[in-house]
């Protein structure tokens, strides 16, 4: 029987050359992430001949000096190094457009200056819009963009738009913002992006879960305990990021995405084939199976929130959270939150998820842990030999990308003793090369129009539904505490709390 995982039985697409227009082309996600990501495509050889990089921003610069920033950057981010004969020919193709994002006559003069550069392509006209604003921004310029026509693509052509996150603020603003990006775009032509969707452990979950055998079988609650997803991240509010950071939290910033986005793809069920929708609508049956915490008794019970206060991280002393640069010193604002949850499918039925996210933690790492039942002990307890540990199943998100099992075994000697051991996988080392970007791979799919690592509509309402539940609970007189940790610490005890009261640990990584 055919793998339909199998690379060559893939049906991919390939990239259209196109102009990609970058709004908010000046801020810090354009210059270390989308530039360099188009630069290492162009080094790999993977982007089309004729793409076009056009710059669109309010901060008034010349098309030189955008490109020396632009530039200064590369040569300290990029993951392939800096050629500068590679970037003399791929800088030839950067452009850069001024104007306020509320400005219709700066809309106007793109346009025409998007005409100009289809007409020297030979009127290959694919537009690929990228909105890397912030989201207050975000109806000026889809508005702007319906009112001048480059919405819409000329025929034989496309016109696309991906937009970041933030993807609203709850449920209410999220179906608002769905509202306006539809009345621009139509919804086949609209990227919603996740990073997270992009790495290439992520987009190995389907893989490892679906084309070996040894593992779909026990995908389920007859062998699995529990499930942990966990992201830690070692800095604080460096880059002037407080201001943002304080208005969103960690529920927002990090659990309502890409938490939630892996916990599908861990959950889901198979897809009946590897299109864009057969994917997206099994993993939109995950978010809307989640148990809803959908009282403050059940937040509260479920649900860890904490601030961390000042500490050592990697030996330097930080500041406390509320000490940190544009911060609000009476912030109520969570750096940390810690779920528990259920799939209420009959393949989870029983199985708790726990999803783990703070700020300020001993190191940076994201990972899955699939732990699975532990074996009956009465075997080796008459032997009077050490207990077995569970076997414990890691995908290692970021970074040093890979996947590690833990077995038991026997230690050499005459006495049956056991020890725990790791087999273990990491792509730096088995294909002797890193992995790509995550914003390489997305920008190339939008390209090539397959949207399969973008989130859909219905997808990212589900998550806001689940997620408000939790927020309305905290804003309300319900009495919910915020815990305190200390920075440099594995978060509050509150939390230890809430595994443990089902006889289970936080993985430490």
């Amino acid at each position: 029987m055919n793998n339909p995982f199998r690379e060559d039985l893939v049906s991919k697409n390939k990239p259209d050359p196109c102009s990609v227009v970058i709004f908010g082309a000046t801020g810090d996600l354009a210059h270390r992430k989308l530039v360099p990501a188009l630069y290492n495509l162009t080094v790999d050889g993977e982007l089309p001949s004729g793409v076009k990089i056009v710059g669109f921003a309010r901060r008034d610069k010349s098309d030189d000096t955008f490109k020396d920033g632009l530039e200064k950057l590369n040569k300290e981010v990029s993951r392939s190094g800096h050629d500068e004969y590679v970037w003399d020919r791929f800088s030839q193709n950067i452009v850069y457009h001024r104007s306020n994002f509320d400005d219709i006559e700066g809309y106007r003069s793109l346009a025409k200056r998007l005409d100009e550069i289809d007409a020297e392509r030979g009127g290959k006209g694919n537009r690929l819009f990228y909105l890397s604003i912030a989201p207050e921004y975000f109806d000026d310029v889809l508005e702007k963009l319906n009112e001048v026509g480059l919405n819409e693509a000329a025929e034989g052509c496309w016109a696309r738009v991906i937009v970041e996150k933030p993807f609203g603020k709850d449920h209410a603003s999220a179906e608002h913002l769905n509202e306006v990006v539809n009345n621009t775009f139509h919804e086949k032509d609209t990227y919603r992006i996740d990073h997270y969707l992009g790495k290439e452990t992520a987009q190995n979950i389907m893989v490892l879960r679906f084309a070996n055998s040894i593992f779909e079988p026990i995908w389920n609650s007859g062998h699995i305990d529990h499930v942990e997803i966990s992201c830690a991240e070692h800095f604080g509010m460096e880059g002037g990021r407080g201001g943002y950071y304080d208005s969103a939290g960690a529920l927002r910033d990090m659990v309502q995405n890409h938490l939630l986005q892996l916990l599908s793809l861990v959950a889901m069920e198979p897809p009946t084939d590897l299109s864009p929708d057969g994917v997206r609508d099994e993993k939109v049956k995950v978010i809307r199976s989640l148990r809803k915490l959908d009282t403050p008794e059940k937040v509260r019970k479920n649900v860890v929130r904490a601030q961390y206060t000042k500490g050592f991280v990697n030996g330097n002393e930080v500041p406390g959270y509320r000490e940190e640069d544009r911060v609000n010193p009476e912030s109520e604002t969570e750096t940390f939150v810690a779920v528990k949850t259920y799939v209420d499918t009959w393949r989870w039925s029983g199985v708790p998820f726990y999803i783990r996210v703070g700020k300020r933690l001993p190191k940076k790492a994201t990972e899955i842990s699939i732990h699975f039942k532990a074996t009956p002990s009465v075997l080796f307890n008459q032997q009077g030999s050490d207990k077995a540990e569970e076997n414990v199943l890691v995908i290692r998100i970021q970074p040093d990308e890979g996947i590690s099992l833990r077995i038991n075994s026997k230690l050499p000697g005459a006495a049956i003793r056991m020890e725990s051991v790791k087999m273990n996988f990491q792509y730096s080392t088995s294909f002797g090369k890193s992995s790509p970007e995550a914003y390489e791979r997305l920008l190339l799919d939008s390209m090539a129009g397959d949207a399969t690592l973008f989130a859909r509509r219905d997808e990212v309402e589900e998550a806001w539904k689940f997620v408000d539940f939790i927020q309305e609970a905290w804003k309300g007189q319900h009495d919910i505490p915020l815990a305190e940790y200390e920075a440099g610490s594995w978060g509050p005890n509150e939390a230890d709390d809430l595994i443990e009261a089902e006889g289970q640990d936080w993985r430490r990584f």
